[in-house]
Formats: C-alpha cells, sequence, structure tokens
C-alpha cells in the first residue's frame, strides 16, 4: 500500500512557519519586565514601530497563504483517498480488495467452471467463511490480484450425492434423489411385474405408488381392492422386506455411480449360476426339493421344457437371483368359475348302461372365488381363498339314463378314486402351464373312478406308472403316478373297483395320485362330476 509522502511535506512547512513568528514575538520581549517592557513600547523610535508594523503585516499575509494552502491540501488528500478492504478466509488475513464484489465474482467463476467440469453432478465449492474489514488510505491501491490468486488456492470442492442404503450396508451412491427413486421404482417393476404389466393387460390390475420409504401410498385403487367384483387382480400392498435407506451425503466426484450400476448390483446381489444334469429317476418336482427351489424357477430358467417331460442328460439351469431388496406384494385376486349343473337321473330299465336322454338341460352356474395372494420378488408365498360367493345358481339337468347292465360301460356318474383324501393341486395353470387334473393324497388304494374298460398299462413320460380306463361313453380317466397295477389292458372294471396302488412315479413330487377325466379326448376339470 502507498504512503502519504506528499501529505507529510507540506506539514513540515506549515508548522515551520507557525515556529518562526512565535520565535519573533519571544525575541522582543526577551528579558522585560512587564513594565520594562511598556516603557520599550513607548520608547521605540518611529522607524522600529514602521518596522514592526511591516513584519506584522508579512506574519499576517503569510498566516492567510498558510490557510489557503492548508485547504487546498485537505482537500487534495481527501480526493486522493480511497476505501479498501481486508480479506479474512476462516479468520486468516488473506490480502485487500477494492470491493468484495470482486471475491463473489470470483467464487461465481470458479462454481461455474466445476459445473462445466461435472456437468452430471452437483458440485460444491467450499469457501470456507470469509469476512471483510472496511478500511480507507491515501492513494491507497489494493493487492486484488495477489488476494484473489491466494484465496482461489485455498478453495476446496466436494460432490453432493444420494447414498442407497439396504439393512445398513451401503450399496451405492447416485447422483440425485430422482435417480434413486428410479431405480427402487425399477427393482419394484422387475420382481413385481404385474405392475409394470397394467397398462398392456387385459385384465384388470390396480397398483399403488412407491414412496420415499419404500411403502405405498394410498389410492382410489386401495379403496376398490375389497369390492373388487369382475376377474382380476388389485395389488393392495407394495413393500420392501428389508430396510431401505436414502440419504444426501458429501463424497468425492469419483464417488457417484452410475445408476444403472446401482441397480443391477440390486437385483443381481451375490447371484451364482447353477447348473444342474438330470439323473435317473429325476423328476421337475424332486428337483426343486432337492435345490430347495420353487418348481416355478425350473420353468422360467428353462423354457424349452414342455408337458413336464426331461430326460437324463438334460442340463438345467437352477440359478436363483439372490438380489440386496425383496419386493413383497400382497393381491386380491378375483376369478369367475363355472358350477356344472347338478344332474338329476331318471332311471329307465329299457335301456343300456352308459344310454341317456335328456329331458330338460341343465344350465352351468357362476361362482366368484377371492384369494389373497402374498409374494417376494414374484413368487407366490401363500396363496389364500377368502372368499367363495355363488353369483348364478346352476339349473337342474333332467337325464333318463337306462339301468341295463352291460360289463364295460360306464355310468357318466364319477366317484373319488381315492378314499379319506386331501386334494393337494388343482385343474388349472400352474407357472405358464395347464395342470390337466387333479392330485388326491390318502389311501393308497386306488379305485376306478366309473365303469369302463382298461385302455392302458404302463409307464408314460410325466405321470409314470399310469392306468387309462375307457368308459364307452365318450369320457376316459387316467390315473398316473402309480406304485403297482391290480388290472391288465382289456380289462372290464365296475365303479369302485381296485386298480391300482398309490406311488411316486414319474415326475412326482411326493406319493400322490394324479387324476384326469377326458371328454372326447379334452382334458376337463374333474371337480365339476365328482
Amino acid at each position: 500500500m502507498t504512503g502519504f509522502r506528499d501529505m507529510s511535506r507540506m506539514k513540515k512547512v506549515w508548522e515551520r512557519s507557525v515556529q518562526y513568528f512565535r520565535n519573533m514575538r519571544s525575541k522582543d520581549l526577551n528579558g522585560k519586565t512587564e513594565q520594562e517592557a511598556a516603557n520599550v513600547i513607548v520608547s521605540t523610535s518611529l522607524w522600529r514601530k514602521k518596522s514592526t508594523l511591516w513584519i506584522g503585516g508579512a506574519a499576517v499575509l503569510v498566516t492567510v497563504a498558510g490557510v489557503i494552502g492548508y485547504q487546498q491540501y485537505t482537500k487534495y488528500v481527501e480526493s486522493n483517498t480511497f476505501e479498501f478492504y481486508h480479506v479474512y478466509m476462516n479468520g486468516e488475513v488473506i490480502g485487500t480488495v477494492g470491493a468484495p464484489d470482486e471475491v463473489d465474482s470470483l467464487i461465481a467463476a470458479e462454481t461455474e467452471e466445476l459445473k462445466k467440469a461435472n456437468p452430471d453432478i452437483n458440485m460444491v465449492l467450499d469457501t470456507g467463511e470469509i469476512t471483510y474489514e472496511a478500511d480507507k488510505g491515501f492513494k491507497a491501491v489494493p493487492e486484488t490480484e495477489a488476494t484473489l490468486a491466494k484465496l482461489e488456492g485455498k478453495f476446496t470442492s466436494h460432490a453432493v450425492g444420494v447414498e442407497v442404503k439396504i439393512d445398513g450396508k451401503l450399496i451405492g451412491v447416485v447422483k440425485d434423489q430422482a435417480t434413486a427413486d428410479s431405480i427402487l421404482k425399477r427393482v419394484q417393476s422387475k420382481f413385481a411385474p404385474e405392475l409394470a404389466a397394467a397398462a398392456k393387460s387385459t385384465t384388470t390390475v390396480s397398483t399403488l405408488s412407491y414412496s420415499e420409504d419404500g411403502k405405498v401410498q394410498a389410492s382410489a385403487d386401495e379403496k376398490a381392492a375389497a369390492e373388487l367384483t369382475e376377474p382380476g387382480r388389485v395389488v393392495t400392498e407394495v413393500s420392501f422386506v428389508e430396510e431401505v435407506q436414502v440419504s444426501s451425503v458429501d463424497v468425492a466426484p469419483t464417488e457417484i455411480a452410475e445408476g444403472e450400476d446401482v441397480y443391477k448390483k440390486i437385483v443381481e446381489g451375490s447371484t451364482k449360476p447353477t447348473k444342474y444334469v438330470v439323473q435317473a429317476g429325476d423328476c421337475i418336482g424332486c428337483i426343486a426339493q432337492k435345490f430347495d427351489i420353487s418348481p416355478q424357477v425350473i420353468y422360467e430358467n428353462n423354457p424349452w421344457i414342455e408337458d413336464d417331460k426331461i430326460t437324463i442328460g438334460d442340463e438345467l439351469d437352477l440359478t436363483v437371483l439372490m438380489p440386496e431388496l425383496t419386493v413383497r406384494t400382497v393381491e386380491n385376486v378375483v376369478e369367475l368359475e363355472s358350477i356344472a349343473a347338478p344332474v338329476e337321473v331318471r332311471k329307465n330299465d329299457k335301456m343300456r348302461v352308459g344310454e341317456s336322454k335328456v329331458i330338460k338341460e341343465g344350465v352351468e352356474g357362476t361362482q366368484r372365488l377371492t384369494y389373497r395372494v402374498e409374494k417376494e420378488n414374484g413368487y407366490v408365498v401363500t396363496e389364500e381363498l377368502t372368499n367363495k360367493e355363488v353369483i348364478v345358481e346352476p339349473i337342474t339337468e333332467i337325464v333318463e339314463k337306462g339301468t341295463m347292465v352291460v360289463l364295460g360301460e360306464g355310468t357318466g356318474k364319477f366317484m373319488i378314486p381315492v378314499k379319506n383324501y386331501r386334494i393337494t393341486s388343482r385343474y388349472g395353470q400352474r407357472w405358464g402351464r395347464l395342470h390337466s387334473g387333479i392330485d388326491f393324497i390318502g389311501n393308497k388304494n386306488i379305485l376306478a373312478s366309473d365303469s369302463g374298460v382298461v385302455e392302458f398299462v404302463g409307464n408314460r413320460t410325466g405321470t409314470g406308472k399310469t392306468i387309462i380306463i375307457n368308459h364307452q361313453n365318450g369320457y376316459k380317466t387316467l390315473y398316473g403316478h402309480l406304485n403297482s397295477y391290480n388290472v391288465s389292458k382289456g380289462d372290464k372294471v365296475e365303479k369302485g373297483d381296485k386298480i391300482g396302488i398309490m406311488g411316486n412315479t414319474g415326475n412326482s413330487t411326493g406319493t400322490h395320485l394324479h387324476f384326469e377325466i377326458h371328454k372326447k379326448g379334452t382334458p376337463q376339470n374333474p371337480l365339476k362330476y365328482l
């Protein structure tokens, strides 16, 4: 900072002038008493008085000139005195600038440079606490350039990201909240495909929206869930089993991960590929049991499997995803199911057994079945029938049937082929395929469901040891997974005859009977006839 040399020189001139006139007055009166001084003044000659007057006048002129000069000096100093600011960073002296705006401009320029260098990341310039102290000086020149350069060298920066944690485990840091939300929604859509397919499906699928805490937000669909009457499903709950934490965090720019990488890390987790070669005696169900996985995994990973047909040497992909996050969904599912028309049989001993005549056509009824289905990552965990309501009552069909017995012909009325039975699997779609019969466990003796002729006895792919009975009236029944046979091909059997022993052959998940009813070659739902 420059000093005040011109101002100091003028001060010295002024001070010497004042001191000169003081000395002159002191010299005239030096060594005199008050009276003597008066006498001196009285006796002073005329020329002395004139001299004194002349000197006094000169002094006045000098004094006036000095005053005028001082005023000019003051104006000069004021016009050349400039304001400046001392700059401090976290209490440390940095330097001087002409105005705080110069520091603000530096900060703005540095911030803009950070944004350009990291366009997709939220960067923060760390400037510390900058304070200013105002000052001013004669011909003051602040060291702005050096001060700004020193400040710039002390600035640091960091990125602000959003970290995603699952049960306290850090999965990754993404650039912002929107990216984190998008990842979690994608995870929900992957493991709860009903949410993603809602717009494409002809079946009603209503969804609830994701919120930051991983829970669902209520919607009109939630209220409609209990009122669903048409075939379809309503997703009433969507949540993450694990605790999901999403929060802002300061990190280095290099720690910000791509959203796609974090998504893959969540859905793939610690998955390791698993392959298995089919051995003798294997079946889909028993392989699933062996590896403690759902048969659905086998079907999904090996779409080439048809009708449960696998052979020794086939390689199966049994890989099960072990994602970091588990999506749990609860659905209300409504299905409409037909009710077979009851049949009132009027006997006619003039007609042969198996012959019949419809006197009054029956009409099937309709019932509404409501299920509560709970899934984890798309796999069914529980399925519970919560309500069954008859919508349309069936109308009884009146049939006249002959009672004249002719061996080998069916009566047209079927009985359950197992005593003390329990149904373990029903007729219908399972994992994208038709389960064309029903499965029973119970007493090991297998009985003929109706009279007929044994058409087939032997091994079949999938059902193992199998018996097929032709009832000579358009119907056939199939009995699968048997342990042994009590009949041979061509035998005529009566309804209720023992035909075999329950077993675990073929693609079986345990000892049981697989039972089918076919009408003119087409599988029927056995429960409509039993």
